[in-house]
C-alpha cells in the first residue's frame, strides 16, 4: 500500500504474537465493559497496521520499539503478506462489532470479538496464525497470486536478534 509506511516483510513473529496478545486484552476489555470506544479503538488499531504496518498503531508501536527489543532471543521472522492478510480479518471482525454494537446488537458484537480473541489467542500462545492458513489455502486456490508473497515458501527464517 503505502511505500513511505510499508508492512514489515519479513515480519517479526515475536512481534506479531505480542500485538495478538494486546488485541486478546483489548477484546477481552470490551467484553467486561461492553464500550464502543473500546471497539473503536481495537478497530482503529487493525485499520492501521494493515495500512502501514506499526507506524500508526500505538499497540504495535508499544511492541515492536519498546517489547520487542528487550526480548533478547533469536527472532523468528516470517513473510508479511500473510500477517496483513490476518490483520485484514481482525480488521473485518473489530469493524463488524463496533457496527453491531452502535445498532444495539451487543450480544451480537460479543459473539464476533470471541471469535477474535480466539483467533488472537491461538496466535500469541501457540503461534497459529488462522488469517495466514486462510492465506495459504487462498493462494493454493490461486485466489492469491504466488507473485503476492514469493517468499512464503520459505516461512521460516531466523534472523538473530
Amino acid at each position: 500500500m503505502s511505500k513511505r509506511f510499508p508492512f514489515p516483510n519479513p515480519a517479526n513473529e515475536t512481534s506479531a504474537r505480542l500485538v495478538a496478545a494486546g488485541v486478546v486484552l483489548i477484546s477481552t476489555l470490551f467484553l467486561l465493559t461492553n464500550s464502543t470506544l473500546v471497539l473503536a479503538a481495537l478497530a482503529y488499531g487493525f485499520a492501521a497496521r494493515v495500512a502501514a504496518g506499526p507506524a500508526f498503531s500505538p499497540l504495535a508501536l508499544f511492541v515492536t520499539r519498546v517489547v520487542t527489543p528487550k526480548l533478547k532471543f533469536e527472532h523468528k521472522f516470517v513473510p508479511g503478506p500473510p500477517k496483513r492478510f490476518a490483520q485484514t480479518i481482525g480488521l473485518v471482525f473489530s469493524s463488524s462489532a463496533l457496527l453491531l454494537a452502535l445498532l444495539d446488537f451487543s450480544f451480537a458484537a460479543k459473539i464476533v470479538i470471541a471469535g477474535l480473541i480466539f483467533a488472537a489467542l491461538l496466535e500469541s500462545v501457540f503461534a497459529i496464525c488462522l488469517g495466514c492458513i486462510a492465506f495459504s489455502y487462498l493462494m493454493k486456490l490461486g485466489a492469491i497470486p504466488e507473485s503476492i508473497c514469493e517468499s512464503c515458501n520459505n516461512i521460516s527464517l531466523r534472523v538473530p536478534a
